[in-house]
């Protein structure tokens, strides 16, 4: 009995050829498929039901009024948001993993999300400042803790278990300037941190749809062009070097692209959390391909996270919980499954 080949290549008109994976191919058409179907269903989720039909009605321009103020201005950014920050927490959770050649190098483990939340705790408590200034400060937390983590981690060239080792550590101290913040803030201002720390989709509008898009529309093709310097890394700098690739230039490009994405989709959302941890490990199960799984990584973070604010709305009764905890419950669980397999296996 023949079995299909898991590659095939394919050559273009102009004499290029490429070899495609059909069963990754495969998984990100249905991981797409699963992500806007969640989408719409989130859609016509709420006080004002609204059939998965309509909504695609609505989308395409053939609504009623009030059905496309409820989709187009209420709804749909939301939603866009979550798509967006689940893709951008998906690829930069796969660029970590891979550079650091560790399932745990996650930004949640490393640090990233605690540096982007200590930069808004900053403009909140200290400045309290609008909406769009803890934005930029927890951009700009997130950046400032990605690249203290890597010059802390830099001794000719960034190694996986140091930067882990290092991250942990930058968490740890991030993560006590946020205690100390919260204790130093008024009862406003620390419940208003305390809904942001959750991480939520709640409020989200226009203003958070198109800085992120354009961000993601500039890093999402750069990390994907250097996707193939990133799977021979994977056998080892040395290997790597003497194929052609610039190791330290291709690790330190997408590392950047990596804090950006996860600076700006905690800035976004909040710092949801396990999102990044989770989706690129579900993606490589899905595809049974050992390479970084980019674009499969980034599908399953978009989908992830519309189906746990679904998730969020609908399984849980009148009780509305924030996106970050529904994310958090699954995500702990299954970071105790790999701790499991992982010391079963004896790689820990």
């Amino acid at each position: 009995m023949k079995t299909l080949s898991r590659s095939r290549a394919v050559r273009t008109p102009g004499g290029l050829s490429l070899r495609l994976d059909v069963r990754a191919v495969l998984v990100v058409v249905l991981l797409l498929a699963a992500a806007l179907a969640a989408g719409v269903a989130l859609i016509g989720t709420g006080d004002a039901k609204i059939p998965a039909a309509d909504v695609i009605r609505t989308l395409a321009g053939h609504g009623t009024a009030y059905q496309d103020f409820i989709v187009n201005e209420l709804r749909l950014p939301r939603v866009l948001v979550g798509l967006l920050v689940g893709a951008s927490l998906g690829l930069g959770g796969a660029l970590f993993q891979t550079v650091s050649r560790n399932p745990l190098g996650s930004p949640d483990v490393l640090g990233l999300s605690q540096g982007s939340t200590a930069g808004a705790l900053v403009v909140i408590v200290l400045m309290s400042g609008s909406a769009a200034e803890v934005t930029v400060g927890a951009l700009v937390g997130g950046l400032v803790t990605g690249l203290a983590i890597y010059l802390l981690a830099w001794r000719q060239g960034v190694h996986g278990y140091r930067l882990v080792l290092v991250g942990i550590g930058v968490s740890a101290i991030a993560t006590a300037v946020n205690g100390y913040l919260l204790t130093k803030a008024d009862l406003v201002d620390a419940a208003r941190a305390v809904v942001w720390m959750t991480g939520s989709l709640d409020g989200r509008d226009w203003d958070q749809v198109w800085p992120l898009a354009g961000l993601c529309a500039v890093l999402v093709p750069l990390v994907l062009a250097g996707g193939r310097g990133l799977r021979m890394m994977e056998m080892g700098d040395d290997v790597a070097g003497a194929l052609g690739v610039r190791v330290q230039r291709v690790r330190l490009v997408l590392m950047v692209c990596a804090v950006l994405l996860t600076a700006a989709a905690t800035a976004a959302a909040g710092p949801v959390s396990f999102v990044a941890l989770t989706a690129p490990q579900l993606a490589r199960r899905l595809t049974r391909s050992p390479g970084p799984n980019l674009l499969p990584s980034l599908c399953m973070g978009a989908a992830l996270l519309v189906t746990a604010d679904w998730a969020a709305q609908r399984v849980f009764g009148a009780d509305q919980l924030p996106v970050g905890v529904v994310t958090g419950v699954l995500g702990g669980a299954y970071l105790l499954w790999l701790l499991v397999t992982e010391r079963r296996a004896g790689r820990i």
